[in-house]
């Protein structure tokens, strides 16, 4: 049984990765904001129960996301805000001489995975349904294991393992469309 009075001791350290989550899920960050506080206020009222020795990071996931599934649904039909900040454009960059220089020499794999943005890469995992989002985002960004969330999400471990492969499965065509449209590679007819 935990002590509430080490509840910030132990939890704070987590604040970030479950913030980047609630950002994953609600798209907002103000939403995002609002879910983390609640998961650390319902976190500190139950951490009596839990059980220390146990993998706190899971026990948090587990309430950040059964918190977002009972109450933030309702808030996906407002209209989707973004901050600048997060906004990326590498354009410009790609297109410098020196940039082309540098990158000569290197294979075309390297190269085409540099062009790969974050945002891009981000922009697929949120393309994703959620049912496909969140485990892909839990076990390749937050790197838990299939049993842990099967538990965060209260679904068998072989629904977590076929959502897994169809999230992953669609993530890789659309990562592989956008290098395709952006002209990173091609592909040769008859393949």
């Amino acid at each position: 049984m935990a002590d509430q009075a080490t509840f910030a001791d132990q939890a704070v350290e987590f604040m970030p990765a479950l913030f980047a989550a609630a950002m994953r899920m609600t798209h907002n960050r103000a939403d995002a904001e609002d879910l983390v506080q609640e998961v650390y206020l319902r976190a500190y009222r139950g951490f009596g129960g839990f059980e220390q020795g146990t993998n706190l990071k899971a026990w948090l996931f587990r309430i950040l996301t059964n918190t977002f599934i009972n109450t933030y649904r309702a808030k996906q039909r407002r209209p989707q805000e973004a901050d600048i900040e997060d906004v990326e454009d590498l354009f410009l960059y790609h297109r410098l001489p020196a940039v082309d220089q540098a990158t000569r020499g290197r294979s075309a794999e390297a190269d085409v995975l540099e062009r790969i943005t974050d945002g891009e890469v981000k922009a697929a995992i949120d393309d994703l349904p959620e049912q496909f989002r969140l485990p892909v985002y839990l076990a390749d960004v937050e790197g838990f294991a299939y049993k842990e969330i099967a538990e965060m999400l209260d679904i068998p471990i072989g629904t977590v393992m076929s959502r897994l492969h169809r999230g992953r499965k669609g993530l890789e065509k659309r990562l592989h469309d956008f290098v395709t449209e952006q002209h990173l590679i091609t592909t040769e007819a008859g393949s």
